[in-house]
């Protein structure tokens, strides 16, 4: 994976970002000033209590939701100057998305599923390589498999192979073992962070689960639509 960027810059920064939406009770500020970096290599958790912003932070720096005030970089770019086609193609190239449910295609097969990104872009390696990706993450038993065939688990883990098989410099992951149980949320974290170590691209990761926070350098807490805390986890502190 080849970095848009010069080693001294974050991969995203989020300058005093703002959100309000309308409501029919009026508007509703969603995020209230959210300044943050991001750089290259870096896992940081986002946690907080529900309808805190965390989702809608994620949506932001993706994207896919356009901020009211503040300014979004990602890779060198301002959000702001793209319209939706170049703001597709930015995802396209340097993003990947994880949510709490797979959001897996029900007519594809795990192998098609993950070769959309690849097809899309254009590969024509894009079975191979998506298969390469599957066998990685311990389903290459599974590439004809439909998602209704496959455990909770096992679709997670399809979704964690697509959002990473064209090397995205920024992975995003909403909840990813909210749907989990304990033990098949672990099998998923690992594959997650596994592959997030093999490109060392940045992870921003929302979780309810402080033993999957501790996983990451940094953990922010957000609420009311402000971090209101950030600190390194504490084997990190314990090294230093």
């Amino acid at each position: 994976m080849n970095s848009p960027l010069s080693d001294d810059s974050p991969l995203a920064r989020l300058d005093d970002v703002r959100l309000t939406l309308p409501s029919a009770a009026g508007p509703v500020d969603i995020l209230r000033g959210i300044s943050l970096t991001v750089g290259m290599g870096e896992a940081v958790a986002v946690l907080g209590p529900s309808g805190s912003g965390k989702s809608t932070l994620m949506m932001v720096l993706a994207g896919l939701e356009r901020p009211s005030g503040g300014s979004v970089r990602l890779a060198g770019q301002d959000l702001a100057g793209l319209d939706e086609d170049g703001l597709a193609r930015l995802r396209q190239r340097h993003i990947g998305i994880v949510f709490q449910s797979f959001h897996l295609l029900p007519t594809m097969t795990a192998l098609e599923n993950v070769a959309i990104p690849l097809e899309l872009a254009g590969r024509p390696d894009a079975i191979d390589v998506a298969a390469a990706a599957l066998d990685r993450i311990g389903l290459g038993h599974r590439l004809s498999h439909y998602p209704g065939q496959l455990s909770g688990g096992e679709q997670q883990r399809v979704a964690i192979a697509r959002a990473f098989v064209a090397e995205p410099v920024l992975l995003l992951a909403d909840e990813p073992t909210g749907n989990l149980d304990g033990a098949t949320g672990r099998v998923v974290i690992d594959c997650l962070f596994a592959e997030h170590a093999r490109l060392g691209g940045a992870l921003l990761l929302i979780t309810h689960d402080p033993v999957i926070a501790e996983r990451c350098q940094r953990q922010l807490r957000l609420e009311d639509g402000r971090i209101v805390g950030e600190q390194p986890v504490a084997r990190q502190l314990r090294a230093l």
